[in-house]
């Protein structure tokens, strides 16, 4: 089977970390199988979704590594779901309703007092066309119900209808048709609810395998009930486990969680999140991926947890900082070019911060060590120590080698050992008091700006 996945969120709001994983999930899923990622955008919430969160959600993709091969948006499709709504009209399996939504509320309640299951009881079917048109002449307009299909001819008598489908994540998964309410596809403003435009885009763009949350999980079964009446075979389903807090609460724009943008101008490092928002809540151990095609190597559908994924920004920051200490100066020779870092140096100065940096913004702090640092105060005790340090300062060329025979001659002749041996001569040369290892810092610094800070 050729593989044809799909990532589908609504422009109406900036992508966060939870909505991280799903997008990985199925990129990584395409990228072991070889296969196609489409993105399509659920932009049929007129009101909330805007073109500026759709190119953000674009870029914040790019910035994953994520490529899709396609992208579409759900605005300009209704004539597919158009057709099939008529479709499905012509079976007899979407109907017109007309109840309020207090009215529908007042039957579940009722339903629930008198210990039944508050599945809706089809009372629209039983209308004649002299109630519909009284209704419509009141102003009501229906909304539209896809008839369920477990019953057998008399819609009012249900049966128990097992739907079935084995999950890539969960295992073999089972619902009872009969324990659900006809599901509303269109609503009284003639709009699309998500589920028709998700299965006849699924259907038309040849969607292979659904891999989404366990809040989906639900769902399913009726989605396999309508792929079925539209004479369309249905996709694979996975339904991974959802990032949740530390407290097990679930992510979400509304409640803040951290956007990709926000990481992104963070500085945090995309891997760091992609390795996180995929290996949490696996049987994986959370480790930084190099690249996603590392990462797709790492994990697969079958490694995800049936319990929840609990997601602590805290673990961000060792991730990132382990990811910037293996990056190469290639990896980050564009981002410190944009620092003003440049030139014959620039590599050898990365390879000796690196190790320092937890993101790879920090290294403008250590450029301005080793160009041009802030003095720090000399202790009484030190001065002669660096007038005698300045003495016994090598010539050039400068090496690695330097600063290893620089201070074993001052230990020599003045017995000073450990900071106070070092301390001294690092505060002098860069203006911090710890950092990088001063055997690769002195040969950038230079013997003639080593001889102006030590005076």
């Amino acid at each position: 089977m050729s593989v044809t996945v799909r990532f589908a969120p609504s422009p109406t709001g900036f992508l966060h970390i939870g909505n991280a994983r799903p997008a990985l999930m199925n990129w990584l899923f395409a990228l072991r199988n070889q296969g196609r990622f489409v993105l399509r955008y659920d932009d049929t919430d007129r009101e909330r979704s805007t073109a500026e969160f759709a190119e953000a959600i674009a870029g914040d993709l790019a910035w994953l590594g994520i490529a899709p091969q396609q992208s579409v948006r759900q605005s300009d499709r209704i004539a597919l779901y158009d057709a099939a709504a008529e479709k499905l009209r012509a079976q007899g399996l979407l109907y017109a309703c007309y109840e309020t939504a207090d009215e529908l509320d007042r039957r579940r309640a009722r339903a629930r007092a008198l210990g039944r299951p508050p599945v809706y009881d089809r009372a629209a079917l039983k209308l004649t066309d002299e109630e519909r048109a009284r209704l419509e002449a009141e102003g009501r307009r229906p909304h539209w119900r896809f008839l369920l299909p477990n019953h057998d001819g008399d819609p009012f008598v249900t049966r128990r209808a097992e739907m079935a489908w084995d999950d890539l994540c969960r295992g073999a998964q089972s619902v009872d048709l009969a324990s659900l309410s006809d599901p509303v596809l269109i609503r009284e403003d003639g709009s699309y609810l998500y589920t028709l435009p998700s299965i006849v885009d699924d259907i038309e763009l040849g969607i292979s395998h659904v891999i989404r949350g366990e809040d989906h999980v639900a769902n399913t079964a009726v989605q396999l009930a309508i792929f079925a009446a539209l004479g369309a075979v249905a996709p694979v389903f996975a339904h991974h486990n959802l990032l949740t807090t530390i407290s097990g609460e679930g992510l979400s724009k509304r409640k803040g969680a951290l956007s990709l943008r926000s990481l992104r101008e963070a500085g945090v490092e995309p891997m760091a999140v992609a390795s996180l928002a995929v290996l949490t809540g696996t049987s994986h151990a959370i480790e930084p991926a190099d690249s996603l095609e590392t990462l797709a190597g790492m994990v697969d559908l079958a490694d995800v947890s049936r319990s929840s994924a609990k997601f602590d920004p805290a673990d961000l920051g060792p991730l990132n900082a382990k990811l910037v200490h293996g990056l190469a100066f290639a990896d980050v020779a564009g981002r410190l070019a944009g620092m003003g870092i440049s030139g014959e140096k620039a590599e050898a100065f990365w390879l000796a911060v690196r190790e320092n940096c937890a993101m790879v913004g920090e290294a403008a702090r250590w450029w301005t060590a080793i160009t041009d640092p802030v003095p720090l105060p000399v202790d009484a005790d030190d001065a002669d120590y660096l007038v005698l340090a300045t003495s016994l300062l090598p010539g050039e060329p400068f090496d690695e080698t330097t600063w290893g025979a620089w201070t074993g001659a001052l230990k020599q002749q003045t017995g000073r050992k450990g900071r106070a041996l070092f301390l001294p001569l690092r505060k002098a040369l860069t203006g911090e008091e710890h950092g990088p290892d001063m055997k690769s810092l002195l040969p950038l610094i230079g013997r003639r700006n080593s001889v102006a800070r030590l005076s």
